[in-house]
């Protein structure tokens, strides 16, 4: 039931948690209440004590108890209801008005009655019975709130600001007495029933309390305030003494005019006196953040100066309101009132003699008090400097310049923008605008100046989506550049974002602003890393104070927030409408008021930890350049090494144990940054070793920059390292001494290759005259994904080709460095260009660092705190690392909080390459999130762990983030961690314990990346193409699991995950497959069936599920025996059957999938087919006949035959299996279309290896090869032949085919690659032996056709002079029903028309524009069907493969074969590959010999070839390298499955290349 509809005290936690939901309290205290089980009961019972126990903050506490107690307000009005007469039960009582005061019938003072209505009730019962009601109503709302009222302080006397305000429920200083006549007293009215009265009753009441006061406070010649909205009764125990309440004001004009009683209740000689002693009324508003109803406490200063009131007495007769006669009477009698203590008494008639004989002493005590205030007193100043300091530094001598700024500001005065200079200085993370003029003439339009920034609204940066990032990224654009934040509009934007008057803000913007600054404080900047900074330049408005209490809200008070204003004015403004969230003295404390702002800018400016000097950068004339920030900037995607790097650093800033702790973080294991390499050249810190690879590394660049070798434009320098050997020093070691003579930057790899490429060419091109003479670029990109790094080698070579210029130098350098578990087999690969970094050190490195070491012990570092570096020093011996940490771990508490976090890092840094776990989780798990004191900003987390911890762990800090976090020093390190530690517990167990901490589960800062490691630790697999040691079937920790201890413990472990990160389909995946792994095929069958259900159009997950029933049938067959029953061979064949109807759906699944190609389907189905077949011809029924041949299967697979021994028992299996054949085909072709496609020789390299994986990834052409002939052999029979001439003979003649290697475009093709030319020449006249001798009389089928021509293409290539070939016109012939017919043709069809058609000199005398029709509707087939093939899959992905060539012969001598083109290219096979790459191909004189270069024209940047009349576009193989304008060109013409492609593409008459192509 909808808990809007239950009493509170009816609801039950959910009840409860829905209410919390929707009051706005931060999910993780919903939580947690929800966790302590807080009912409605409970609810009601709610206080501060409790709250601070679960670690809620004051703030969240505050905002919970306000919302609280208005939720019970109105059920307490209720209340009184039960108690009435039955007559009245059912009727609704008027609203109760929620700020009339609860004690409003008992608020006088002992000489009240004189002021109130006559002794008769007052005519106007609503009110009076609503001021009664709301008393009733509230008497525990205010027990509950009583401990957290707020002091509060009252107006200056005699001050007309109309900024101050008050804080409704806030408390003012109890009323007081005569305290030195200057200083006023005070009185309390809380007035709630009479603001309700009518205007005569109301005027009545109010002068009354105001001349009795006033004649109180000039008599004995006090200053005075009255308050009217203020609690002053106590009587009710739900009050506080002098709460502010507030009170409706209806009419303004009714209190100011109700002073005009003076004239009527002073006597005539001091009326005048009197009016000039008493002010008018100031009416001060009070403020609520939780209501918008406007309330005032009206007040009124007595002010008897000695000049006006010296010698004279005020008596005064008060008015008095008759209810009979509805008219004000005016008492009979005067009365002297005087103060006595805090109340306004009537002067005793035996008192009287003695209080006249003291008015001179009084006049004498206000002339002397009054000449005592008048006197000078010279203020001394704040020192402002100071507290600027603190706040901005804690105290330091200089600015942390890894803290960010948030700054909040609102419009810039012109003047103003001249002393704003510091902030170009500091680290400012986003902007608040308020000022919609700031684009064109304010901050923000100085601040474009000097720096890059991004414009946004509210609505954009509060909406997640607009980033366009993934998860794990979508926050990193936010780092590079400054988020300007309009808040309320912006003039100059064409888009019409119009500023709004406060209320309309308050309505429709508010919402965003807080969406912002939650996701900026939850999700994006973890806390201690920011300040927010109010800069108030003009007069703030609600909306800059609504800005401050949503960020007081979201971090827990005012530590990490600071303001500064020059103007007192402004600032008061400000402070006085924030108040709502903090006291004015805690917004003092965190503000600097009064400082002009020219001192601010300098005194900041003298703080900053460097010097405000413009960085450099090389030329080509070998001068400098200087690189402005805002430039720097806009290459956002490169972190730039300078020539000048960390010269701005104020040395005297820097103090020894600064720069030790940096030098040893480097040496603990933390990466190098350049202030390290600027500390070793200036002499501050000890030398960094250069090891031998640096020296190899360097002379490769040498090399590279020489141009000895191939002339790259883009050339690649790989530094493959084991972890912790240096590799990421070495490679920062080459940039730092190369950066005075070549442009360095690393790249951000986070960015897309497209930015960094634009970037990249900007960097080159900087301040550079002419492009062919530029520096080159070295560019330094890490741990790097293999596809990543070829995009964007592609993509600057792309871009380069544009330029039309050659270099003898190349453009760029990308120094790739990435770890790796085997460096040395990675470098032997590819020696030219890679350097390998190892453990192992040579005798001279060995030396070094043993110096190194024993440096760093002289400067009394201890050996356990550079652990890094000891084991370095070792070689990281595996059996020095099990000393070392047992060392170091003797006599830990294992125990400890801080133990388990290091045991649950260590195995995510042993099984989970690069992760880490951030320091918001860590302090969470330790419990260490309610540091929230001044304090705190000096907090340690080290601090916190024990001396063992604090010795394995590292902290990293994100060079663009500065985001924090801590992992374990080495990877060894972590496994030996693991294993002293666990003790008998194995590490399944650890890892379920880890799965359970809802701590780190449910912390919301970083938990897409922790997830994120999460998943990896159980489901990312090992794979040698990313430098692991080996492939894995699994992840390494299940693997271990399964191995170390049993499947068992790896499948719960698995399920835990499972339920845990939502029923991930995944993880479901991974458990079918884990099962299947160790033949528990049922269970394996229900997880797949459960990761079906979660997903049911994903493809892979139908492939496992086809994977579970193909692996069961193999354990069938695999374990049958020679007594296996009909039902057991029935049984495996329809799990076969299954699988390969599995395997069907996830073909069907990759097709309608966009954004992948996934052929696993296809390869299933044909693995399961084959091995069907081979059991299949097992089954004595199919026994072999003497001739060897399984003559009774094919004519049962390929005929209506059915052997009567089967004929009933296989009833439902028959129409299945005589579908096999064709199933087993249309798979077949559909792999080798697919292979036709794309480029397939990538792993060549790797097929003498002994660990390789599955033929089919690893080489997918000998695998089709292979299984074709498998496929074949079980439908080839001899007899079978003999007997049958109809479609079965075909068929059994086409599997003969199939059996000798063709029967398929691939297979056909494959023969090409074939080393030994001949046997491929042998084997295909051999093929085309098994085809009709007179093809264009004997039709052949379509298929069968293309393999035919294709057979003749390829043999012409192998064997030109071969007796079996066709001539070129005759195939021309045969393959006119491909452009005749009206059915749809395979894709192969389309290519051999490309390849027949083209003008061939020998065949096509006379142009022939037909002969162009068919070409041009080939190739347009071409390209629709490889759209239709590529999906949404990036190009990169899948490389279209070009496979023949247009040489200079004619007929099929003039189709050359890329194969060809390889034998003719020497070196090793990177080195080919390198020169295909980058187009040095086209200089091989051989090559050249045999190709034909052909002419076309560019237009547009579109490139265009003539056919034998009409002009053809036609595709470049890169799109930059088509030259701009219109030029005419030559090039060397390619045919692929994608249509003709252009090769080194040069203009006419021009020798140079335009391009590498």
């Amino acid at each position: 039931m909808d808990y809007k509809i239950l009493p509170v005290g009816e609801w039950d936690e959910n009840h409860v948690q829905c209410w919390l939901e929707s009051t706005g309290i931060k999910k993780e205290y919903v939580e947690k209440l929800h966790a302590e089980e807080v009912t409605g009961p409970v609810l009601m019972e709610l206080d501060e004590p409790f709250l601070e126990g679960i670690g809620m903050k004051k703030g969240q506490i505050h905002m919970l108890i306000r919302k609280r107690n208005e939720l019970l307000q109105p059920q307490e009005n209720a209340q009184p209801a039960k108690h009435l007469n039955s007559k009245t039960s059912d009727r609704t009582d008027p609203q109760t008005d929620p700020g009339i005061p609860r004690n409003a019938s008992a608020q006088k003072t002992s000489n009240e009655d004189s002021c109130g209505p006559a002794d008769k009730p007052s005519g106007d019962n609503t009110a009076s019975t609503s001021g009664r009601r709301q008393r009733r109503s509230n008497n525990s709302q205010l027990q509950s709130t009583a401990e957290v009222l707020e002091l509060s302080n009252c107006r200056p006397f005699r001050s007309q600001n109309t900024d101050f305000k008050y804080v409704k429920d806030r408390v003012l200083a109890p009323e007081s007495g005569v305290n030195g006549l200057i200083t006023p007293c005070h009185e309390y009215k809380s007035f709630a029933t009479a603001a309700e009265l009518n205007k005569n009753q109301l005027q009545s009441k109010f002068a009354c309390e105001v001349i009795r006061f006033a004649s109180a406070c000039m008599n004995v010649r006090t200053n005075g305030t009255i308050h009217f909205g203020v609690m002053d009764s106590v009587e009710d125990r739900g009050w506080k003494h002098g709460q502010i309440v507030g009170i409706k004001v209806k009419e303004r004009e009714y209190y100011v005019d109700a002073l005009d009683y003076i004239e009527k209740c002073f006597s005539k000689h001091v009326q005048e006196i009197a009016r000039k002693c008493i002010h008018p009324p100031v009416f001060v508003e009070v403020i609520s953040k939780d209501s918008e109803e406007q309330r005032f406490v009206v007040e009124v200063d007595i002010e008897p100066t000695s000049s006006l009131v010296k010698n004279k007495l005020f008596e005064v007769c008060l008015p008095k309101y008759n209810e009979d006669k509805k008219k004000v009477n005016l008492t009979e009698t005067s009365v002297l009132y005087q103060r006595l203590g805090a109340k306004s008494e009537p002067v005793k008639h035996n008192d009287l003699a003695t209080f006249i004989q003291g008015l001179q002493d009084r006049d004498a005590e206000r002339e002397k008090a009054e000449l005592s205030s008048a006197k000078v007193h010279t203020e001394i100043p704040q020192n402002l400097g100071r507290k600027l300091s603190i706040l901005l530094n804690d105290g330091k001598s200089y600015m942390d310049d890894s803290l960010r700024y948030i700054l909040v500001t609102n419009r810039c005065e012109k003047n103003d923008l001249n002393y704003i200079n510091f902030l170009m200085h500091l680290n400012i993370f986003c902007v608040f605008d308020f000022d919609e003029d700031s684009n064109v003439s304010g901050l923000c339009s100085k601040y474009k100046e000097h720096h890059a920034v991004r414009l946004y609204f509210l609505q954009d940066f509060s909406n997640e989506s607009k980033t366009g990032n993934p998860p794990a990224q979508k926050h990193l654009c936010l780092f590079d550049q400054t988020s300007w934040i309009f808040c309320n509009g912006r003039s100059d934007f064409l888009g019409r974002e119009e500023p709004c008057d406060e209320n309309t803000w308050i309505r429709t913007k508010k919402k965003y602003l807080k969406k912002a600054i939650t996701r900026i404080c939850d999700e994006i900047l973890p806390k201690r890393s920011f300040i927010v900074l109010f800069l108030l330049l003009s007069p703030p408005q609600k909306p800059l104070v609504d800005t401050f209490q949503e960020f007081y809200t979201e971090m827990n008070g005012t530590e990490y927030i600071v303001c500064i204003a020059e103007s007192r004015e402004n600032y008061n403004k400000w402070a006085n409408l924030a108040q709502t969230s903090c006291s004015i003295e805690t917004l003092e404390q965190c503000s600097v008021v009064g400082m002009k702002l020219s001192h601010v800018d300098t005194t900041i400016q003298t703080m900053l930890p460097s010097i405000a000097q413009p960085r450099h950068l090389p030329v080509s004339s070998r001068g400098l350049c200087t690189l402005p920030s805002l430039e720097e900037e806009k290459l956002f995607s490169l972190e730039i090494l300078c020539v000048d790097q960390c010269n701005d650093i104020k040395l005297d800033c820097l103090t020894e144990k600064e720069i030790q702790e940096m030098e040893q973080n480097f040496y603990r294991g933390r990466k190098i940054i350049w202030e390290n390499f600027w500390l070793a050249d200036t002499r501050r810190c000890g030398e960094i070793i250069e090891r031998e690879a640096c020296k190899d590394a360097s002379k490769l660049l040498d090399d590279i920059l020489q141009g000895s070798g191939l002339n790259y434009s883009v050339a690649k320098l790989k530094i493959f390292h084991h972890p912790g050997s240096g590799g990421s020093t070495i490679a920062r070691q080459v940039l730092w001494k190369r950066r005075k003579d070549l442009r360095c930057a690393v790249i951000k790899a986070s960015y897309p290759p497209a930015t960094v490429c634009e970037h990249a060419l900007a960097f080159r091109d900087y301040e550079e005259k002419e492009f062919s003479h530029c520096l080159p670029v070295l560019l330094l990109i890490e741990d790097y994904d293999e596809d990543y790094l070829e995009e964007l080698r592609n993509e600057l070579m792309d871009a380069v080709s544009t330029r039309r210029v050659n270099s003898p130098r190349p453009y760029f350098i990308l120094m790739c460095c990435r770890r790796s578990n085997d460096p040395e087999r990675l470098c032997k690969a590819s020696p030219l260009d890679t350097v390998a970094v190892t453990h192992k050190l040579t005798d001279t490195e060995k030396s070094l660092f043993k110096t190194k070491l024993e440096k760093l012990k002289q400067k009394d570092v201890k050996p356990e705190f550079i652990l890094t570096f000891v084991l370095m020093c070792e070689e990281f011996n595996e059996t020095y690392v099990r000393d070392f940490v047992g060392h170091i771990l003797q006599g830990i508490d294992r125990s400890s909080r801080d133990t388990l976090l290091m045991r649950y890092v260590a195995l995510l840094s042993f099984y989970v390459p690069n992760s880490y776990v951030s320091l918001s989780h860590c302090e969470a798990f330790l419990g260490l999130g309610v540091y929230t004191e001044r304090k705190s900003r000096a907090y340690d987390f080290k601090s916190h762990l024990s001396e063992q911890a604090r010795m394995i762990f590292i902290e990293l800090r994100d060079s663009t983030t500065y985001i924090s976090s801590v992992r374990i020093i080495h990877c060894l390190v972590a496994k030996e961690i693991l294993h002293q530690l666990s003790g008998d517990e194995p590490q399944s167990q650890l890892a379920m314990t880890l799965l359970q901490e809802k701590t780190l589960f449910e912390n919301r800062f970083g938990r897409e990346e922790f997830i994120k490691f999460i998943r990896d630790l159980f489901i990312r697999r090992d794979k040698r193409s990313r430098g692991d040691n080996t492939d894995t079937l699994f992840s390494p920790f299940i693997e271990h699991v399964c191995k170390v201890e049993d499947c068992e413990k790896a499948i719960g472990v698995l399920k835990a995950a499972y339920e845990l990160l939502g029923k991930d389909p995944f993880f479901a995946q991974q458990l079918a497959r884990l099962h299947y792994s160790n033949e528990k095929f049922e269970d394996a069958e229900r997880w797949a069936g459960i990761a079906k259900f979660h997903l049911p159009n994903d493809s892979y997950i139908l492939d496992t599920e086809g994977q579970v029933y193909r692996k069961w049938f193999s354990f069938m067959v695999d374990k049958k025996t020679q007594e296996d029953s009909p039902e057991h061979i029935i049984q495996r064949i329809e799990m076969a059957l299954k699988a390969m109807k599995c395997f069907r759906a996830a073909q069907q699944a990759a097709k309608a999938e966009r954004d992948s190609m996934n052929n696993a389907g296809y390869f299933g189905e044909v693995e399961v087919g084959c091995r069907l077949l081979r059991f299949l011809s097992t089954v004595h029924v199919f026994r072999k006949n003497p001739e060897g041949e399984h003559s009774e299967l094919v004519k049962y697979l390929i005929t209506d035959y059915v052997p009567k021994d089967i004929e009933k028992t296989w009833g439902r299996l028959h129409s299945r299996l005589k579908g096999l054949r064709q199933n087993l085909y249309n798979a077949l072709e559909w792999i080798s279309e697919d292979l036709s496609y794309f480029q397939t020789d990538k792993h060549h390299e790797r097929e003498d290896e002994q660990d390789e994986k599955e033929e089919q990834i690893y080489n997918p052409r000998k695998w089709l090869k292979r299984q074709s002939e498998v496929y074949a052999k079980f439908f080839v029979s001899a007899s079978l032949l003999e007997e049958s001439n109809g479609p079965e003979s075909q068929l059994i003649r086409r599997m003969n085919i199939y059996r000798n290697g063709g029967g398929s475009v691939t297979n056909i093709l494959s023969f090409l690659t074939d080393k030994k030319e001949s046997r491929s020449a042998d084997k295909l006249e051999n093929i085309l032996s098994f085809y009709t001798e007179n093809p264009l009389r004997d039709r052949l089928e379509d298929n069968d056709l293309i393999n035919y021509i294709l057979c003749h293409i390829t043999l012409a290539c192998l064997s030109p002079g071969s007796a079996k070939l066709l001539p070129a016109q005759t195939l021309r012939d045969l393959s006119a029903r491909f452009f005749k017919g009206k059915r749809p043709f395979p894709a192969s069809a389309h290519f051999l028309l490309t390849l027949l058609y083209w003008p061939d000199e020998a065949l096509d005398k006379e142009p022939n524009p037909d002969k162009d029709e068919i070409l041009n509707s080939a190739l347009q087939t071409l390209k629709r069907l490889y759209d239709i093939k590529m999906k949404d899959v990036p190009t990169r992905k899948k490389r279209i493969y070009t496979h023949f060539f247009l040489g200079k012969g004619y007929g099929l001598s003039k189709i050359v074969h890329k194969t060809k083109i390889d034998k003719l290219i020497p070196g090793s096979l990177d080195e080919r590959r390198m020169k295909w790459l980058h187009g040095t191909v086209w200089n091989i004189a051989k090559i050249r010999d045999i190709l034909k270069r052909v002419s076309g024209w560019t237009r547009d940047r579109n490139l265009f070839i003539r056919g034998h009349v009409r002009e053809f576009p036609i595709l470049p193989l890169h799109r930059d390298s088509v030259p701009p304008g219109n030029e005419n060109v030559t090039f060397y013409l390619g045919f692929s499955f994608n249509g003709l492609v252009a090769f080194n593409i040069e203009v006419e008459n021009n020798p140079s290349p335009v391009s590498r192509t």
